[in-house]
């Protein structure tokens, strides 16, 4: 399931907690792909606390507390990382990361948390949802197969890596434009992890995300920045991007396009879809200042001047999914939507 998909599912399932519809998610997928970032981002966008709970490194007792004797009774001590009404709030997300990293033990112990939202006489507040992640087996991650009991216990969904979502997510978090610029023309290295083959630096979603902060830290450097490169994607990627970066010295005045002066669009494809992605970029930051900026307008105007409209459309899209419907708000969008009518501007998933 695509990430924007699966953000509406985890969004969906917190807002059941109200009317009693909640059922636990599991959320399945390899190494680097933002399992746990998204859920991170459900907590933001709700405004709720996030507890996040490694279970791979807990022992049972963490879990299920520690026993303590009353008199001639044995009660158990509440850890304080559960959920807690007065302490937390009465609404939040308890996330259970990296379940398939846990001893069996640990997974024992929260069968009761996870089913019956207890665990003795804890209880989990009413308005908490309960959320896990984990790596499948032949992901090369130190895994467990997850027993009937507790894999019944969920609603299981898998992530899948989508360009698309990547783009927007880097988008809003300013990563850098070249990086973007790259994925949109080597979509395919978005992800690319092999588990036969044994890497140990390879394409996700993360280790791109570490390459941006390499871009920022070493660019001085350009023998330096390069290694720094592959030290987060791998040899092959790393040095894919190097070189897709050192062409950029030919591309157009990004200032001048945005200002409205007459640049001529690149004759090479991988110029082209840097040139989109960086325009893409400038119209993030217009719009942070001031959506009614008509500079929008000069951006929408260049992308009906690629040779191939697909190139366009491209860029539109990426620019609607960015900044939203402020784009229909440009005066020049009418006029650019007439003239690829029959190319689709996005789709139902967005």
């Amino acid at each position: 399931m695509r990430p924007t998909q699966l953000k509406i599912i985890l969004e969906t399932e917190f807002m059941s907690t109200s009317r009693g519809h909640h059922t636990p998610v599991m959320v399945w997928g390899p190494p680097g792909v933002g399992k746990s970032q998204l859920v991170a981002e459900v907590a933001e966008g709700q405004n709720v606390p996030l507890i996040d709970i490694r279970l791979s490194q807990l022992e049972p007792s963490d879990l299920r507390g520690i026993p303590f004797r009353v008199e001639s009774h044995v009660q158990w001590a509440i850890p304080r990382m559960l959920p807690d009404a007065d302490k937390h709030g009465e609404s939040g997300i308890l996330f259970l990361d990296e379940i398939t990293s846990a001893a069996p033990a640990v997974s024992a112990a929260a069968y009761q948390l996870i089913l019956d939202r207890c665990l003795g006489e804890y209880q989990i507040p009413q308005g908490w949802v309960i959320y896990a992640a984990g790596n499948r087996q032949g992901d090369r991650g130190v895994t467990y197969s997850m027993p009937a009991p507790l894999a019944n216990r969920f609603t299981h969904y898998e992530f899948d890596v989508n360009v698309d979502d990547w783009v927007l997510w880097a988008h809003r978090h300013h990563i850098d434009e070249r990086v973007i610029a790259f994925l949109r023309f080597r979509p395919e290295l978005l992800f690319d992890f092999d588990p036969a083959l044994d890497p140990v630096a390879f394409p996700t979603p993360r280790s791109w995300e570490f390459t941006h902060r390499a871009l920022q830290k070493f660019e001085q450097d350009s023998v330096i920045m390069a290694n720094a490169i592959q030290a987060c994607v791998g040899n092959a990627a790393g040095i894919e991007l190097a070189a897709f970066i050192e062409n950029l010295t030919n591309l157009g005045d990004m200032d001048a396009i945005v200002e409205g002066a007459s640049v001529p669009v690149p004759e090479s494809i991988d110029l082209q879809y840097a040139m989109a992605s960086a325009l893409v970029g400038r119209a993030v930051k217009i719009v942070e200042r001031d959506p009614t900026d008509k500079r929008l307008g000069n951006i929408l105007a260049y992308a009906s001047q690629f040779p191939q409209r697909e190139m366009g459309v491209m860029l539109v899209s990426d620019m609607f999914r960015a900044i939203g419907d402020t784009l229909f708000a440009v005066p020049q969008f009418a006029d650019w939507a007439e003239q690829v009518s029959e190319v689709l501007l996005y789709d139902d998933d967005r």
